[in-house]
Parts: structure tokens; C-alpha cells; sequence
């Protein structure tokens, strides 16, 4: 982009400037602290020039919006065609009640929706199992049965929504549900779209809701997405995420680094399942945090870009351009938010939504301001919702693609995150890939340390939170919050009890000993698993038969 002569006259300028007026002004008003850093505890220069960027090439490393390497994002005109879809993730109490909140938030402008579950469901107990006990409905919908999610989609054409729903150990048995519901709608499967997260292996590195050993648990998220691709073409098989990653405390590029290692584990575990890489690439997708420092992030969504369109390109020799896609969807940091002056949450969400859109993701879901007090209320997630409206229809985001491209900062420091992702890759690999970097406890080691990084910081006040270690206040205790109803276990144990006296005892038993015995095999489970939910068997029902064959996970212990 520069000649030699001109960066050379360049960083002779700048160094001028050091010595002259920025001396002059730090001998007169002193920087407030000697070094500057992103979140993710990366120093800040001063000041960008393009000496920072000397080597940068544009058809290399930006191009155009739709094309390789998709640095300036997936679609060549972005949001002058179509806003990102605008998720809430929304789920607690009874269906009824989650079907209730979907609506409303239809109405209010939401163009998908996200479901949350409870975490009976996610680690998949029916409710009136023993260790469902306190946990009902609590932090998620709980889904027991075909019946349960008929009610949550009530009212609700599955041709004309898209659903994303956070669901992992127990993917394939949801996915099942909600496509026995689809069907029940008159939906063929080729019209249902949406979203099943299905990554298991993130579960494992971090956020715990697992339930069989990787080997086992790594054959039912293939067996979902060679199934998906074959009879569900809309549907994007699983959503790879450095979303709970990042809420473990791991910094911007470890967030990208490991949400791709774990990409790269599964496109291998595909291929090597007899797929070819361009049948399931285009619908792979990814699920990523986004943190209230605007500039990072950006830089964070268009270094990942760059590099998994390289991975998928070079490493697993994709053709198709939609293999090289990274089309994710983004959730506003939650652990970012504070329970002490919980308004300041709305700030922080709009600086991360603008970051989001910034950024170029096709989908996103705005915390709430209450979030860190409990389950949002009707107030607070329209506000959440607010926001997205606001800053695509009122803040210009939206209305040119990759408005940070070009800026020294910014630049430079994709190009460095980057090269942070490239050097987590490598070492990965040189250990013998993700499962054996999980099995060792590095990843884990490397988020645990860099949470420690960021906490002892805010403890130390080097790092200031608004409202936590400044500008504090007395406040009086919140008010008008979400409850959920203390009976909700008793309320769906009655359900279950009324669901499984009416269905047809044999035909469920035939196919939950059919699941068994396809199980102890190579061949697919979704089918069975579909018509098992269709024969009325639960949700535990379904995961007690593969507790039976492959056991539960017991990780080990790392020092």
C-alpha cells in the first residue's frame, strides 16, 4: 500500500512527534496509566500509522464482501440487502409460557427465534428424574416430550421462522422433536431452517453440560449432520461455539483459535465418515461471543473469517465458496454484565451490538439488562430487542459493508489475532489434535489463565468496570423481577405422568429397543430417533439408552 520511501518518511514524522508534541503534552497532562491494553490484555500502541500495516495487501488479505478470503464478509452486499436476523434467546418455565414470550417478541420486530432450555433438558433428564430437582424451568424451557415442544411452537409456522436452539449432548433427540412437530404442521423437511448447536466438544473444554464420552458423543453429532444434509438442506447442522469459551474468561483470539481448532475436528470427523467436505460445508456455522472493546471484536470476526476460509480451502481442499464461509451468529457478552447498576448493562450491550454489526454477523441475540438478576423480563428484553432495531436502522452500521476496513488499528490488529489463531492451530496440531489438547487439559489451562489474567485486573483496579471498582453507588435491592414458579417440577411431573399413561406402551418400547440395537451399530440414529419421539418417548427415555451402552463422561483432573 506505501513504498519504502514514503513508510520511511512516515516513521521519521512520527518519531519527530513523540519527541516533540506528545512529550511536551504527557510533561504537561501525563497519560493516564504507562500502558494500554485491549480485554484480551493486548498492549495499545499510541498511535497507528501505516508502518503498522507495511506489509498489507489488499487482494490477499481483504478483497471483496462475498469473495475470498471473506474478510469483509460473506455476502456481497450485507446489510444493504437484509439486516442480520435478530434473535432473543428466550426460554423459562412451562412451553406454554416460552410460546407466550415468542410471540410477543415476534410481534415486536424478532425475525428468528433461539431457544433457551433448562438444564434437566440440556443434560437430558425429564423432569421428574431426581436430579432435575430445583433446576425445572429455571434457566431454560424444560422440554420433556414431543407434547412439550408442540406447545412451544403453538401458533407458530416452522415454514416461515427460523429456530436456533442451544442444545448439545441431547442435539439429536430436539432436532427429532422438532421435526416430528414440523411434520405434524404439514412442513416438509426441506422447508424447515434454523439452527442446532451441537458441539459437544466446547461442552467438554468449558461449559460442562456433556453427557457420554467424546467418542460416542462426537458419533451423534456426525450421524445429525450427514442426516441433516441428506433430508434437512436448510438447516445448519451445528453451531460451532467460542460463545461459552469466552464467557470461561479465554481472550479474543483464544476464543477463535479454539472455536476453529474444534471446527477442524469436526470437518475431519465428516470426512472421514465418507462426506465430502463441499456436501456439509455450506452448512456449518459458528456461534461467538461479542465484548463491549468495539475495535477488538471487529478485528476478531474478520481475522476468523480470513482464517477458516484459508483452513477450509487449503487444508481440507474445499471448492465451493459457501464451504468457506464462516457464517456465525453472535450473542452479547453475558458474563459482561454487572447485577450493580444493572442499566449500565444497556450501554454495554449497544456498544457490543454496534461492535456485532461492525463485525458482519449474520445473526444476533442481545442480552438483556437484568440478565445478571434474573431471567429477563418483558420490559428488559424489548429493550435488548430495541437495540439491535436501533443501531441497524439509526446508527448508519448498516448501511456500507466493513466500515473499519483500512484503518491502520484495526488492520493490524487482525492481521495479529490472526497470527495468534495460526499459533494455537500449530500447536494443536502438534500435539495430536483438539481431542488430545482437551484430554491434556492445555486448552482448559489456557482459558483458566487468562480468566485469572482479567480478574486479578479488575481486583487491582488496573482494569475499570463501571460500577464495580468505580463510580459505585448504594443502591436500593431490584425490584419487579422474573420468577419462575416454585412448583414448576411437580407441574411437569404431573404432565409426564399424564403423557406417558396415554401413549401406546408396546409401539414405545418397540422403539426404544430398536434405538438399542441401532445404536450397538454404524448406522445413523436420527431416523430411530425420530421415530422414537414420534412413539412418545421422552427425552431421558431416549439419553437412558445411550447411558446404557456408552456410559457417562467423568473428565480428568488437572492441577
Amino acid at each position: 500500500m506505501f513504498d519504502k520511501d514514503k513508510l520511511t518518511a512516515i516513521k521519521a514524522e512520527k518519531d519527530q512527534w513523540d519527541c516533540g508534541p506528545v512529550e511536551k503534552a504527557c510533561a504537561k497532562f501525563p497519560e493516564r496509566k504507562t500502558t494500554f491494553t485491549t480485554i484480551s490484555g493486548e498492549e495499545v500502541d499510541r498511535l497507528y500509522t501505516p508502518s503498522n500495516v507495511a506489509d498489507f495487501d489488499y487482494q490477499s488479505k481483504l478483497g471483496f464482501p462475498g469473495e475470498y478470503p471473506f474478510t469483509r464478509g460473506v455476502q456481497p452486499t450485507m446489510y444493504r440487502g437484509r439486516y442480520w436476523t435478530m434473535r432473543q434467546y428466550a426460554g423459562f418455565g412451562t412451553a406454554r409460557e416460552t410460546n407466550e414470550r415468542y410471540r410477543y417478541l415476534l410481534e415486536q420486530g424478532q425475525t428468528g427465534l433461539s431457544v433457551a432450555f433448562d438444564l434437566p433438558t440440556q443434560t437430558g433428564y425429564d423432569s421428574d428424574h431426581t436430579f432435575a430437582m430445583g433446576e425445572v424451568g429455571k434457566v431454560g424451557v424444560a422440554i420433556d416430550s414431543i407434547d412439550d415442544m408442540k406447545v412451544l411452537f403453538d401458533q407458530i409456522p416452522l415454514d416461515k421462522v427460523t429456530t436456533s436452539m442451544t442444545i448439545n449432548a441431547p442435539a439429536t433427540v430436539l432436532l427429532a422433536m422438532y421435526l416430528a412437530v414440523a411434520e405434524e404442521q404439514g412442513v416438509p423437511y426441506s422447508n424447515v431452517g434454523g439452527t442446532v448447536q451441537n458441539d459437544i466438544l466446547k461442552e467438554i473444554v468449558c461449559r460442562g453440560l456433556y453427557i457420554y464420552p467424546p467418542k460416542p458423543s462426537m458419533r451423534l453429532t456426525v450421524d445429525l449432520i450427514k442426516f441433516c444434509y441428506e433430508q434437512v438442506p436448510k438447516w445448519n447442522t451445528i453451531s460451532i461455539s467460542g460463545y461459552h469459551i469466552r464467557e470461561a474468561g479465554s481472550t479474543a483470539a483464544q476464543e477463535m483459535a479454539f472455536t476453529i481448532a474444534n471446527g477442524i475436528t469436526y470437518v475431519q470427523s465428516c470426512m472421514d465418515r465418507g462426506m465430502e467436505v463441499d456436501s456439509f460445508g455450506p452448512r456449518l456455522s459458528f456461534f461467538y461471543n461479542a465484548f463491549t472493546n468495539v475495535l477488538e471484536e471487529v478485528a476478531k470476526f474478520r481475522a476468523g473469517r480470513r482464517y477458516w476460509a484459508r483452513i477450509m480451502k487449503e487444508r481440507f481442499g474445499a471448492k465451493n465458496p459457501r464451504s468457506m464461509m464462516m457464517r456465525y451468529h453472535v450473542q452479547t457478552g453475558g458474563v459482561t454484565l454487572t447485577a450493580q447498576q444493572p442499566l449500565n448493562n444497556v450501554i454495554r450491550v449497544a456498544l457490543q451490538t454496534l461492535a456485532t454489526a461492525y463485525g458482519g454477523a449474520q445473526s444476533l441475540h442481545t442480552n438483556s439488562y437484568d440478565e445478571a438478576l434474573c431471567l429477563p423480563t418483558e420490559e428488559a428484553v424489548t429493550v435488548a430487542l430495541r437495540t439491535q432495531q436501533v443501531v441497524a436502522e439509526e446508527s448508519g452500521a448498516a448501511d456500507t459493508i466493513d466500515p473499519l476496513a483500512g484503518s491502520y488499528y484495526v488492520e493490524a490488529m487482525t492481521d495479529r489475532i490472526e497470527e495468534e489463531i495460526d499459533n494455537y492451530i500449530t500447536k494443536i496440531d502438534a500435539m495430536g489434535g483438539t481431542l488430545k489438547a482437551i484430554e491434556d487439559g492445555y486448552i482448559q489451562k489456557e482459558i483458566q489463565e487468562s480468566a485469572y489474567r482479567f480478574q486479578k485486573e479488575i481486583e487491582s483496579n488496573d482494569r475499570i468496570y463501571v460500577g464495580i471498582n468505580k463510580y459505585t453507588m448504594e443502591e436500593p435491592s431490584p425490584t419487579n423481577l422474573l420468577k419462575v414458579d416454585p412448583k414448576q417440577r411437580e407441574i411437569e411431573t404431573e404432565k409426564l405422568e399424564q403423557f406417558r399413561a396415554r401413549r401406546d406402551h408396546k409401539a414405545w418400547k418397540a422403539a426404544l429397543d430398536k434405538l438399542d440395537e441401532v445404536s450397538r451399530t454404524d448406522e445413523n440414529v436420527m431416523p430411530t430417533v425420530v421415530e422414537a419421539v414420534k412413539a412418545r418417548a421422552t427425552v431421558g427415555e431416549i439419553c437412558d439408552v445411550w447411558r446404557n451402552i456408552w456410559g457417562e463422561y467423568r473428565p480428568k483432573e488437572f492441577v
